[in-house]
């Protein structure tokens, strides 16, 4: 007789300390545990241009730029989660875990054909639940548009695509596609 293979249910602790010394990163959404996959060099250079943009920019502000390496944590109701969002930046002197932001003032996630739909729905979802977030921002990686929402909106998507410029007034931040594209894709 066939045996079914169990779901074992990680606590977040447990998590955590498994991170720490883990060769691959991984996510954690209730109990689950999920690989994280290698993203390409479009999707590397973007992240780091806004990272070092935001870097520059808040130097000497109490606001810190962390790019892929972090978690951000996530908890509500029975649920907890933590992500490991492409760009993230915390303003709280309180927020002091050496692996993870607890309360981000801004998300970036870069998406990607493997994240795109999470990026834009369950992380979406939780990271709303977070007081301390203003902005969540979506970079594509193949053609220039990047999407802001805003909590001052409700949430409301802004598109901007191909030329210009936009603000992130999270971080009081005004910035071009080209910037944010540079040595990635050429304007139209």
């Amino acid at each position: 007789m066939a045996e079914l293979a169990r779901k074992l249910f990680v606590s977040s602790a447990e998590y955590l300390e498994g991170e720490k010394v883990a060769r691959v990163r991984h996510e954690y959404v209730d109990g689950d545990v999920y690989a994280m996959v290698g993203g390409t060099k479009a999707h590397n250079l973007i992240s780091l241009n806004l990272a070092r943009i935001l870097h520059g920019h808040l130097r000497k502000t109490p606001c810190r730029v962390f790019s892929s390496d972090v978690k951000v944590h996530v908890a509500w109701d029975w649920r907890e989660r933590f992500y490991y969002p492409d760009v993230v930046v915390g303003c709280e002197a309180g927020d002091t875990d050496p692996y993870v932001v607890e309360q981000p003032k801004l998300v970036v996630e870069v998406l990607s054909d493997s994240t795109e739909r999470d990026d834009r729905s369950d992380k979406f979802y939780a990271y709303r639940r977070l007081t301390s977030l203003e902005e969540y921002v979506l970079v594509a990686q193949d053609v220039r548009r990047v999407e802001v929402y805003r909590r001052e909106t409700g949430w409301d998507l802004e598109v901007y695509e191909t030329e210009g410029d936009f603000n992130l007034r999270s971080v009081g931040l005004d910035l071009t596609l080209a910037e944010v594209y540079e040595g990635v894709l050429q304007a139209p």
